[in-house]
This record gives C-alpha cells, structure tokens and sequence, in this order.
C-alpha cells in the first residue's frame, strides 16, 4: 500500500463485460466493491473513472491508504 495522493493520478486494471441487462459493467479488483455501469462502453469507463476518484477521495479523507494497482491478468 502506498500513500493515498500518489495514486489519484494512476490508471488502474478493470475488468470490463457486457452485463446481463444489456448494460457494460465494470469492476476495479484493487479497490474491492468498487463496481460501476454504462448503456455504452465508453459511458461504462466515464463512470469508472469517477467511481475510481470518489473511492480515492472516501479512503483520503479517513485517512486510509489506498491499496496498489497489483491485478496479474492471466488468461488461463
């Protein structure tokens, strides 16, 4: 884990799908529950982005850190 401003900035690995309602959703494995949704694809990553700085700002102000980026993707 590493302090909390440093990674404000980063870019994350997220686990992009088509859902069952016909809607994209995405979810970020090293922010666990941190899962969002769009009627396109690039309204699904819109929305991750923002979910990705509210998680962010949320673990800031109780003065958490903010876990790194290790998701492998591994295609098995």
């Amino acid at each position: 884990m590493i302090k909390a401003k440093s990674q404000t900035d980063s870019k994350r690995k997220v686990l992009l799908y088509p859902g069952e309602d016909g809607y994209f959703v995405v979810e970020v494995p090293s922010l666990p529950g941190c899962i969002t949704q769009g009627k396109t694809r690039e309204e699904a990553l819109a929305n991750t982005e923002e979910a990705i700085a509210l998680y962010v700002e949320v673990l800031q102000d109780r003065g958490e850190m903010i876990p790194d980026d290790r998701v492998e993707v591994v295609l098995v």
